[in-house]
């Protein structure tokens, strides 16, 4: 029998993962919109309507598959993950085998342009990381009271050509800007496809209670990789502002992505997963 996949935010890299996958299992996806049904059937996917928000709506899903894939973001407030929560309530009654998170590197705050790996203490500087925080938690107790194999993958900044809202030309050619080198942040990246590759890893051969970073190799400032874009665009450079003419520039959410800097060590995604970047660099 084949496996039984269960997509929580079949959004972008659900699709990708559904591409690798190629029929070779049976896949549900959530969805709480019905215009989404039928891309999702084309995709290979049986939809299911429900809502993470409306815990009547996910009664279904226990004991629907083997494995899980969650890729749902939290909702917009708040410093729990409760769309996890409701999700998990939905699970407990009959877990799955498998269930595999992905997660954000927003978990471990600003580390001052650090490199480190996986050992290093989450340190939320946000609402938005603060939820994601508690989801892994809440995910990782439910691997270790019912006995599913939970894993966690900590994703940066998504990009690709082909991905809605994830294509850094579109940023260049908006004529946005980039913060001078000297008050400049260093950020992180991973193709799609890549993290719909390291989701399959984790699902297959993820070890219990295991977290990775999924990111590329490169280890950039900001404004160096804006411009290592244009370069290869063939787009003129961003223009350079200071930290005080950004905060009359920009939104208060933009200005949160310059707050922080950190370089994510991936040795252990590709150990112990045996990921091969197909995209190494940006």
């Amino acid at each position: 029998m084949p496996l039984r996949l269960l997509i929580i935010g079949c959004g972008d890299v659900g699709l990708r993962v559904l591409r690798l996958l190629a029929g070779r299992c049976q896949v549900y996806a959530l969805t709480s919109s019905p215009e989404r049904c039928e891309a999702l059937r084309a995709a290979g996917a049986t939809p299911l309507l429900g809502n993470l928000d409306d815990p009547a709506s996910l009664r279904r899903l226990a004991g629907l598959a083997d494995a899980v894939l969650h890729l749902a973001p939290p909702q917009g407030h708040g410093q729990q993950d409760t769309r996890t929560r409701q999700l998990l309530r939905s699970l407990a009654r009959s877990a799955p085998q498998r269930l595999v998170y992905v997660s954000t590197t927003g978990v471990y705050g600003d580390a001052g342009g650090a490199r480190f790996d996986e050992t290093r203490p989450v340190a939320p500087a946000t609402d938005r990381a603060r939820r994601r925080v508690d989801a892994e938690q809440q995910l990782r107790r439910f691997g270790r009271e019912t006995g599913a194999r939970v894993s966690v993958l900590r994703a940066p900044g998504i990009y690709a050509a082909d991905r809605p809202g994830g294509d850094p030309r579109e940023r260049v050619r908006a004529g946005k800007p980039v913060l001078v080198a000297s008050e400049d942040v260093c950020t992180n990246h991973i193709h799609a496809d890549d993290l719909a590759r390291a989701c399959l890893r984790a699902l297959f051969a993820g070890w219990s209670q295991r977290v990775w970073h999924v990111c590329d190799d490169s280890e950039l400032l900001m404004g160096d990789y804006f411009d290592h874009v244009a370069d290869q665009a063939g787009l003129p450079r961003p223009r350079r502002i200071t930290r005080v003419e950004a905060a009359r520039e920009l939104t208060p959410l933009s200005l949160s992505f310059w707050s922080e800097s950190r370089r994510l060590d991936n040795r252990r995604v590709k150990r112990e997963l045996r990921l091969r970047l197909r995209h190494p660099l940006p």
